[in-house]
């Protein structure tokens, strides 16, 4: 199974907060309303400095995700309502 790079997730005991789960190296959930980063994997320290450069890119296209998926998501309202 291929996996995408980001899936989208919410958790109603956290009703204000949106996670955006990055599935590829490095792994990591990001709340986007708090900008919190956990990482699933531990980073080697050789490896930090790469990551941390990364880091702010990957940020930043998992907010573009999240607001292309939001559109998506409108889009496909508008049509339901339509039929």
């Amino acid at each position: 199974m291929q996996l995408p790079k980001f899936v989208l997730a919410d958790n109603t005991e956290y009703p204000d907060d949106i996670f955006i789960i990055h599935l590829e190296f490095p792994r990591f959930i990001v709340n986007l309303n708090t900008d919190e980063v956990e990482f699933l994997e531990t980073i080697e320290e050789s490896d930090e400095d790469e990551i941390e450069a990364e880091m702010e890119e990957l940020i930043v296209k998992a907010g573009k995700f999240y607001e292309r998926e939001m559109e998506r998501y409108v889009e496909d309202e508008e049509l339901s309502e339509e039929d």
